[in-house]
């Protein structure tokens, strides 16, 4: 396919999509470490806690149910304090974005993409977030700074009202129905689900997973294409009257 910009009059047709804006969670970031750090502050295997995790997903629970059955009463964010007062705060960095994170931005902004980030995260790995991807992404935007968090749909209200375009000429990229395909969609946006990550395991076969979605993807790499694909569908069908 040939290479396209993102200012192409063909993307500023209705229906176009314009901005592409990513999760974080097994999207970006591989959490392998972060769910070891858990393990470790409250004193289990991490096989162990894997398996209750895991459980805790396949039911569809809550995951923070897991940390229910080794500490009763766990509040997540009181234990994320105590942690930041032990030194051992969550965090993550370069090493810990998926292999394909930075090529996949590169590509983008070399076609003049669009793209944001927003995620369920804490204050500091928001500010975590602004510095890894401070030049490449045009927003971070996290349920810290709005006050709501997934899978509320107001999150992705408020998305729309920040970027200042259409639902449908938004495409979000996460890797849970749950928390993000299915609110997004609610709310109009168009959605690629990821299959990467335990929910995204978990959940490869259920029918919302085929239904839902705008597209499904195994990685990142593929996004810049897809999506080219799809705004040359939109484009020929205008073109043809086949789009209203």
């Amino acid at each position: 396919m040939a290479p396209f910009r993102w200012d192409d009059p063909l993307y500023t047709l209705p229906a176009m999509i314009r901005a592409v804006v990513f999760d974080v969670g097994e999207c970006l970031v591989d959490e392998s470490r972060e769910w070891a750090g858990w393990a470790a502050w409250l004193g289990v295997p991490r096989h162990t806690f894997s398996a209750v995790f895991g459980a805790a997903l396949a039911r569809g629970l809550d995951p923070r149910e897991a940390f229910e059955v080794f500490r009763p009463g766990f509040d997540m964010a009181l234990e994320r304090e105590k942690r930041t007062a032990a030194g051992e705060p969550e965090w993550f960095g370069e090493n810990d974005l998926y292999p394909d994170v930075r090529i996949t931005i590169r590509v983008m902004r070399q076609a003049g993409m669009w793209l944001g980030i927003a995620a369920n995260q804490s204050p500091a790995t928001t500010q975590v977030l602004r510095t890894l991807f401070s030049g490449y992404a045009g927003l971070v935007l996290t349920s810290s700074d709005l006050g709501v968090a997934k899978p509320d749909p107001r999150f992705f209200e408020l998305l729309v009202e920040e970027l200042e375009v259409a639902p449908e000429e938004i495409l979000y990229v996460g890797d849970r129905l749950d928390h993000d395909i299915a609110p997004a969609a609610s709310v109009g946006l168009r959605t690629a689900l990821i299959r990467r990550g335990p929910w995204a395991t978990i959940q490869r076969d259920h029918p919302d997973a085929e239904r839902l979605p705008t597209m499904r993807i195994d990685g990142l790499r593929e996004v810049p294409e897809r999506v080219a694909a799809f705004n040359e569908a939109m484009a020929a069908g205008a073109a043809t009257g086949g789009i209203a």
